[in-house]
């Protein structure tokens, strides 16, 4: 009977002296460096169970050997909850600090930006480039198919079937794998609801006869000046013109009917050369957006500066000097020509 006491006590020992040995081991695991490099990514798919995670962690050579993380799991139930998604694994040092990111779930989380005054070629420049966004929209009529929907009144107001103008210039952040269309969605859905406070909130006497000809003005507005305190000034100048029948007028116009064969110059040719988007030749808003605008450009031309200003022209600071007449223009535009000559001689 002793014999078997002692045998008993004897395996308790061992029992307790092999658990105790497993925690240690299971606690040394918990606390291990895992191999990863800056702004690695991990994905976690759908329905990964703990050995599939093993497995997972090891092709990506995070851990050299993961067999102990079922037993960790199992000893630390909390962290079980793994869940589906791309996580970014900076910041993650250890083996217990990968179960905590991969349990609350929050994915990594990227950004985009959409600036005031781009194109749509622009934008889808700066989509083609996005890390981690698929791409499902190739060109500008697939943009203006996405977003049709979302403007029942651009069947009607825009026979050039473009989307220009629509895309609201903010910055965007997205999970990895998200798709270019969802992007485009949320920015068109920004614009739309921008445009209507503007109209809604607008002047009453303003010579536009529906939001769309507020947005190719803001448009203009927007590639006009980028001082924010111009904006007023500048919408007031193109409002003034068109209560008086008189032609914008304005070189971003220009410049954007011109399109890829614009080289950085406008000369006497391109501005008398015919275009839907020479200002110069046509009467009124050319047909559609030049860029995108952004809210305060929207909202300079719902509630315009009260002015006489019909003209403006740069004053080599980065703004502009505002005449009400084309004798006072004219004397404006000569300043500005002797201060860029002055300039240009001292390079």
């Amino acid at each position: 009977m002793k014999k078997l006491c002692k045998f008993i006590f004897f395996l308790i020992i061992v029992v307790a002296g092999v658990a105790f040995w497993g925690y240690q081991q299971l606690q040394q695991f918990a606390t291990q460096t895992v191999n990863v490099q800056q702004d690695q990514l991990l994905t976690v798919e759908r329905g990964t169970s703990t050995n599939k995670l093993v497995t997972l962690l090891e092709q990506e050579k995070i851990l050299d050997n993961a067999a102990l993380l079922p037993w960790l799991i199992k000893l630390n139930p909390e962290l079980s909850q793994f869940k589906a998604g791309t996580y970014s694994l900076n910041g993650v040092h250890t083996v217990t600090d990968l179960l905590k990111v991969l349990n609350e779930g929050k994915e990594a989380q990227f950004s985009l930006r959409f600036t005031e005054g781009e194109t749509v070629k622009q934008v889808l420049k700066s989509l083609e480039n996005a890390p981690h966004l698929k791409r499902e929209v190739k060109d500008e009529s697939a943009v203006f198919a996405l977003i049709q929907p979302l403007l029942p009144e651009i069947k009607t107001l825009n026979e050039q079937q473009k989307p220009e103008g629509w895309i609201y210039p903010d910055t965007y952040n997205y999970t990895p794998n998200s798709t270019d269309t969802a992007l485009l969605k949320r920015a068109a859905e920004r614009m739309v609801k921008t445009l209507d406070k503007a109209w809604a909130e607008r002047d009453k006497d303003l010579p536009l006869n529906n939001p769309y000809e507020m947005l190719i003005l803001a448009s203009i507005v927007e590639k006009e000046t980028g001082i924010a305190a111009e904006r007023g000034k500048v919408a007031s100048v193109f409002i003034n013109r068109l209560k008086l029948k008189m032609k914008l007028q304005t070189d971003p116009t220009v410049i954007y009917g011109m399109g890829d064969s614009y080289d950085g110059n406008i000369r006497k040719k391109d501005l008398e050369q015919p275009t839907a988007y020479n200002t110069y030749v046509i009467d009124g808003l050319p047909p559609t957006p030049i860029a995108a605008p952004s809210e305060g450009a929207l909202m300079a031309v719902a509630k315009p500066e009260k002015t006489n200003f019909l003209y403006f022209v740069a004053d080599g600071t980065g703004g502009h000097k505002f005449s009400t007449n084309i004798n006072d223009h004219n004397r404006a535009v000569q300043e500005y020509l002797r201060w860029y000559r002055s300039n240009q001689k001292g390079k």
